[in-house]
Order: structure tokens, then C-alpha cells, then sequence
């Protein structure tokens, strides 16, 4: 989401000049030298940070994160970490990109954190990056699927990790099932303009989609908050397309899809991971959201074991099924807790190279390895909206 003032941004970089002035680089923990010493890993607790979309446009998304966080907080605890209990900071960014920062270098200059969990957004992580490479505190983003957060023109963003896949593979897996799966040879496509998490996952599925043999009668785009799409999905229907590709998030695609429908647009339309919110069903009402697919990071219906254990512990606590935002939060503390374990040390620095050596990681939401650019290389749901309800389809592998 971009809600950007100048004054808004200016703030935030004036800011970001002070805290590099101050800090030189937040080496923290027991043995740290310089920067914040006895910052967040000293004494008996570890301090994480996390930078949530708790209020806002898709305050659904930071909110499940959170939930997810918390539960595998509990679970950690019960033993600690070498000895330590992890203390969970969270900042609301109010699903904006300058709040975003302020929230990184709120977290980094005065909660003196040793790594930072979010945002659940791309643009709202890519808000952060900057800030946690320069202060050399890993940031860690659940949800953030756009390629340039790890990788940006080729070069590794040293200190920034994500636990989902990217959209790359995302789009893909969409153009795939699309034409294989659906045997549609024709598609349109419906983008918020003001979203880079969704120009990312439209490009990739174009290109995987005629790449395939596929053909884009139709491109359309909106901007967030719209509120009115008729006019657009009537310049769709008059291309008479077999299917629709709308990656966007939850907000807006609940009306897009609920006017599409009423406007006779009964092709199947398929979305990313941005679509899953609860709140989908009240925007868009259940019966406009059949013959609707979404590519996704796991699924509560999947029958494999440990998914179904973290069901029933996240259902005890919160007498609801999990969604993809609260296992991708839930894998992201243990993903985050097995490294400060195996870096055997709260200094962020240590903690980053642990990161980065992760390899065969047993979560929820798949085995995870990192790759060369700090993406992990694992499997993709999809999913079908039934009567309001999400139904597990097919497993995609990387």
C-alpha cells in the first residue's frame, strides 16, 4: 500500500539519518561492542520486534501475523531459548509505507530489538530494508513476496529474510493451473496500480501464461480504495475472456469480484495470497466468490501431520481456523527462534548468518532452505472458494 506524504517521508529519512548517526551499527547482546550494547538480548530475555499492519487497509493481514506470532511465542518459551525467553515488541505501522520506517527505527533506536518480524505487505517491508541493512538488524517479512525485497538489481540485501515464496513463482503456479488445469487459452488481467506486490505477480503470471500459449485480451488496472469498478470489468467483459487474474488484496477484490458477478462475469477469477482474508467473504458474499481460485502458502484442509497439529493448537487458543498470514507468522518466530539457537548468541550480526544457513527446516507451511538470495524454496496450495469456504486443490511444488 502506498499512502505517501512528502512531509510524511521526509520525516522518516531525517529520522533514519539520526539513528545511523547515533547507532553505527546495532550490535547487541551480552558480548556486544559499540552501538546499543545491553540492548535487546541482554539479561534473561531476547527482544524481537514486530512491524504489523495492526490497523488500516489490511489490518486483516498484520493482525493474523500476529496471532500466528503469539501462539508459537507460547510454544518457545515453555523451554526458552539457550536459556532465554524471546519478548515479542510490536509496532502498528497503520498499513503505510512511512509509518512502516518510523516503526523500524522506533524498533531499532529505542526498543533496542535484535531482529524485526514484518510487514506483512511488500511495499511496507521494502519501506524497512534500508533501515535494517544499514543498522545491521535482520528484518524478516512472513508475507512480503515481491522479488526486490532480498534481491534488488542483482545484489543481495545482506540483513533482510522472508519466509513465503516470491511472486515469480506465485504467477506462475497461477499461469500453470490456469491453462492446465482450467484449459483456458485466453485471459484478462486486473491490477492495483499502486501495489508493487501486485505489478509483481501480474507480471510473472503474463509471462508464464504466454509463455504457455496463453493470450492477455485484456489489461485493466485500478488504485487502491477505488470503490467502483463497473466501468473497468465492462471494458473486461466486451474482450470476452475465459478468466480472470486479479492479484490484488482483500478490500478491493471483495467488491471487484461481487460486481463482476452482477454484471454476468461468470469466468473463473484467480488471485495470490493477498485474497486471504475472512473479510473476503462478507465484501464479496460467498455465492460471488464460487468458481474463484487462489494460490497460497498452506492450507488448514492439507492432511499433513504437523499442519494438522498446528491447527488444532491455533484452533484451542483462538476457536477459529488458521489462515495462511497466522502459519506464515507462526513458521517465521520458529524460523527466527532456530537461528538464535543455532547462532547460540543475541547479536543480530550472528543471528543474520544463521539465517542465512538455514537448511531443511521443518514449519507448517512446508521444509524450508534458503536459497543464494534469501528466498525459501518450498511448495505452493491452491485453493478453491466453495460456498464461502476455502477447499484444499492441489499441492505445486517448486
Amino acid at each position: 500500500m502506498k499512502k505517501k506524504r512528502a512531509a510524511g517521508v521526509f520525516f522518516s529519512l531525517m529520522l533514519t539519518a539520526g539513528l545511523l548517526a547515533g547507532c553505527g551499527g546495532n550490535q547487541q547482546g551480552g558480548s556486544s561492542s559499540g552501538g546499543n550494547s545491553g540492548g535487546g538480548g541482554g539479561g534473561d530475555v531476547i527482544k524481537i520486534g514486530a512491524n504489523l499492519e495492526l490497523s488500516g487497509g489490511v489490518a486483516s493481514y498484520g493482525q493474523s501475523i500476529a496471532e500466528g506470532l503469539d501462539l508459537a511465542l507460547e510454544e518457545i518459551n515453555k523451554e526458552g531459548i539457550n536459556g532465554k525467553k524471546l519478548e515479542l515488541v510490536k509496532v502498528d505501522n497503520k498499513s503505510e509505507a512511512a509509518e512502516a520506517t518510523n516503526g523500524a527505527i522506533k524498533l531499532i533506536s529505542q526498543d533496542k530489538v535484535v531482529a524485526i518480524i514484518g510487514s506483512a505487505t511488500s511495499t511496507n517491508t521494502l519501506a524497512q530494508v534500508q533501515v535494517a541493512n544499514d543498522n545491521k538488524v535482520p528484518l524478516i517479512t512472513p508475507t512480503g513476496t515481491n522479488p526486490t525485497i532480498t534481491n534488488k538489481d542483482g545484489k543481495v540485501n545482506e540483513f533482510v529474510f522472508r519466509t513465503c515464496f516470491i511472486d515469480p513463482f506465485q504467477g506462475t503456479v497461477a499461469a500453470k493451473f490456469a491453462l492446465n488445469e482450467l484449459k483456458v487459452k485466453n485471459a484478462a488481467v486486473l491490477i492495483d496500480s499502486s501495489s508493487d506486490y501486485s505489478k509483481g505477480l501480474a507480471a510473472s503470471f503474463k509471462d508464464a501464461f504466454t509463455q504457455g500459449g496463453g493470450k492477455i485480451v485484456a489489461e485493466e488496472a485500478y488504485v487502491a480504495k477505488d470503490t467502483d469498478f463497473r466501468a473497468t470489468l465492462t471494458r473486461i467483459k466486451s474482450k470476452n475472456p475465459e478468466f480472470i487474474f486479479l492479484p490484488g488484496y482483500y478490500e478491493e477484490v471483495g467488491l471487484i469480484v461481487k460486481q463482476a458477478r452482477e454484471l454476468g462475469l461468470n469466468v473463473p477469477i484467480m488471485g495470490g495470497d493477498g485474497w486471504d482474508s475472512p473479510k473476503l467473504v462478507e465484501i464479496a458474499g460467498k455465492d460471488a466468490l464460487n468458481n474463484t481460485y487462489i494460490t497460497n502458502h498452506y492450507s488448514s484442509g492439507d492432511p499433513d501431520p504437523k499442519i494438522q497439529e498446528f491447527v488444532k493448537a491455533f484452533k484451542a487458543k483462538y476457536n477459529k481456523a488458521p489462515d495462511a498470514f497466522n502459519a506464515l507468522g507462526y513458521d517465521t518466530a520458529y524460523f527466527l527462534a532456530d537461528a538464535i539457537k543455532r547462532a547460540g548468541s543475541a547479536d543480530p550480526v550472528k543471528i543474520k548468518d544463521a539465517l542465512a544457513q538455514t537448511k531443511d527446516l521443518q514449519l507448517v507451511s512446508g521444509t524450508m532452505t534458503l536459497n543464494e538470495n534469501h528466498d525459501p524454496v518450498k511448495s505452493a496450495a491452491i485453493l478453491e472458494y466453495k460456498d464461502g469456504q476455502q477447499q484444499f486443490k492441489t499441492k505445486v511444488n517448486p
